[in-house]
């Protein structure tokens, strides 16, 4: 009787102890932008180029947070002084980066996200289902920090939108690319999630590199003594992410527009990234 009693016991310990789990992820992120810059039939700038690049390598170096619990998540973008939008007449837009005040809160066992987002001065919710991870495992190992990571990796077809504008009209180029993706996550820490949109591995994810994006965790805290809190947000328009993606294009259709009708007040260059 009396170990049966201590087997209960210790048993309803293990499950409060799952129920409390959680912890705190830090990540940095960068991307390597190739841009090519021409005016007719003249030669790229180069000054323009470099001058350009250090720009938005400065904007898409970013440092994040994910709280999370075994199935729960919210992932925000930590408060960072902005690089200056604009500089010796180069004017940088990038539209679908995500802003200071983004909430994505993801839900693993229900496979929904909800992300609240603020583009062109108006804020959305946007509510969807999470895409099934089509993960195929690795036996390879690292070390990230003091965690030994496995890899993983999946590749997907998705369509590239670009913009090229020759003497103020914009054509709008198509094209399908392939995107791949490597993640290393560790089963030491044993929750399907990941910083961003990535899950759906068995261990949390601690690094990832998709295209010429980069997204490394830097520090770990679990169950901290301050506990976290997960909430989904609330308040904006709610859309889908269909619906989302439909507005955001509609709007920079405007914008090109009205970049060309002005085109002759003053020489700038729009870059448009993301979507």
């Amino acid at each position: 009787m009396k170990i049966q009693f201590l087997f209960l016991a210790m048993l309803c310990s293990l499950t409060t102890i799952a129920q409390d789990f959680q912890g705190k992820a830090t990540y940095k992120t960068h991307s390597n932008m190739d841009l090519k810059i021409s005016t007719g039939d003249k030669a790229p700038n180069s000054d323009l180029q470099k001058q350009i690049q250090e720009r938005m390598k400065k904007m898409f170096q970013k440092t994040y947070t994910l709280n999370f619990t075994k199935s729960t998540s919210t992932y925000t973008q930590n408060k960072e002084l902005e690089p200056a939008a604009q500089s010796g007449g180069v004017q940088v837009m990038v539209f679908g980066n995500g802003g200071g005040n983004d909430i994505l809160y993801k839900n693993t066992t229900e496979k929904k996200y909800v992300n609240k987002t603020e583009v062109f001065s108006k804020e959305f919710l946007i509510k969807d289902k999470l895409s099934d991870a089509a993960w195929e495992m690795s036996g390879e190992t690292k070390k990230i920090g003091k965690y030994t990571c496995y890899k993983a990796t999946r590749t997907r077809e998705e369509e590239q939108i670009s913009h090229i504008m020759t003497d103020g009209e914009t054509e709008e180029k198509k094209q399908m690319v392939t995107v791949n993706t490597v993640a290393w996550y560790t089963p030491e820490i044993p929750v399907n999630n990941g910083p961003d949109m990535f899950w759906g591995l068995p261990g949390l994810i601690l690094e990832v590199h998709e295209g010429k994006r980069t997204i490394v965790c830097t520090e770990i805290v679990l169950n901290p003594a301050e506990k976290v809190k997960i909430k989904e947000p609330k308040g904006g328009k709610k859309v889908n992410q269909e619906e989302y993606e439909k507005i955001v294009k509609e709007k920079v259709a405007e914008m090109n527009e009205r970049f060309r009708n002005n085109r002759g007040k003053g020489e700038s260059i729009n870059i448009q990234i993301g979507g």
